[in-house]
């Protein structure tokens, strides 16, 4: 099974169960547990979430107390064609390579 992928670098912090509030990704000690990492995260919708809340959360980078919050899973198929940065960078490279 797939570890969770920090939103910020996109550095596989190998947490495999549940995310703490204090979790943060050992790569750029962004915090793991906040908007940004919940798989319901969604810059289209109200308050930018899936789910119906009933208020916006201010800090989407900060870690919280939400009771919806889901951990986002890594890999392509479980973000919907998500691509770790680099990997898009060494595809988009390949491009211009012969």
């Amino acid at each position: 099974m797939p570890g969770l992928v920090c939103w910020n670098c996109g550095y596989d912090t190998g947490i495999e169960g549940g995310v703490m509030r204090t979790d943060q990704c050992e790569r750029c000690e962004s915090d793991l547990r906040c908007c940004r990492g919940c798989r319901h995260f969604d810059p289209r919708r109200r308050f930018q979430c899936r789910e119906s809340i009933a208020r916006s959360i201010p800090r989407k980078d900060k870690a919280n107390f939400c009771d919806f919050y889901q951990k986002r899973l890594s890999g392509k198929a479980a973000m919907g064609g998500y691509e770790a940065r680099d990997e898009k960078k060494s595809r988009f490279d390949d491009l211009f390579n012969d």
